[in-house]
């Protein structure tokens, strides 16, 4: 999320400054939800820390990584987040964070990016696509945001109790990067 005191807007690739970039962690956010309990319930949660840089390139291109702590989950429920810290999920005890890392970020002048990159859990990397968004954007700050569906069972995820879970979970995105 961008900061709410400063005046900024969505602007060309173009205008942000070329160098390195750094997450900034209280303005940032991975959340995801999942179905559950057969499709009646939409599970959603919240990593709480995180971490990542990037570096945006003289030919406007970029890359960079994120960093999940898998421990930080939050759903607002204390019991289903121990469960999913357990083995059956993230098992943090083993795989202490998710990390993606953008091989290739291409923006258009519209503040439109294509990402594509890893993203690796539970020691299990596959490439990984999407589209983010240019929210907001200074010379020196800018927030994207962007959403993906990713099949946990492709991580090795197969908990599913009764087959509880249902389909893809969500991830949506929102990660404000600095320049210094």
């Amino acid at each position: 999320m961008a900061n709410p005191t400063s005046q900024s807007s969505p602007l060309p690739a173009a205008d942000l400054s070329v160098g390195a970039w750094h997450l900034d962690p209280a303005a940032s956010s991975v959340r995801i939800q999942h179905k559950a309990m057969w499709g009646l319930v939409n599970v959603k949660g919240a990593f709480t820390k995180l971490s990542g840089e990037g570096e945006l390139l003289p030919d406007r291109s970029a890359h960079g990584t994120l960093t999940v702590d898998a421990a930080s989950i939050d759903t607002k429920n204390a019991k289903r987040d121990v469960h999913l810290r357990s083995a059956d999920f993230f098992d943090v005890d083993n795989h202490p964070t998710f990390t993606f890392t953008a091989d290739s970020v291409t923006a258009d002048n519209a503040g439109i990016a294509q990402v594509t990159g890893h993203l690796t859990v539970l020691g299990t990397t596959r490439p990984l696509e999407f589209t983010a968004q240019a929210a907001a954007a200074t010379p020196t700050d800018v927030t994207l945001t962007g959403e993906v569906a990713v099949d946990r069972v492709d991580f090795g995820m197969g908990w599913n109790k009764g087959g509880m879970l249902k389909g893809l979970t969500t991830v949506t995105l929102s990660l404000r990067f600095t320049r210094h």
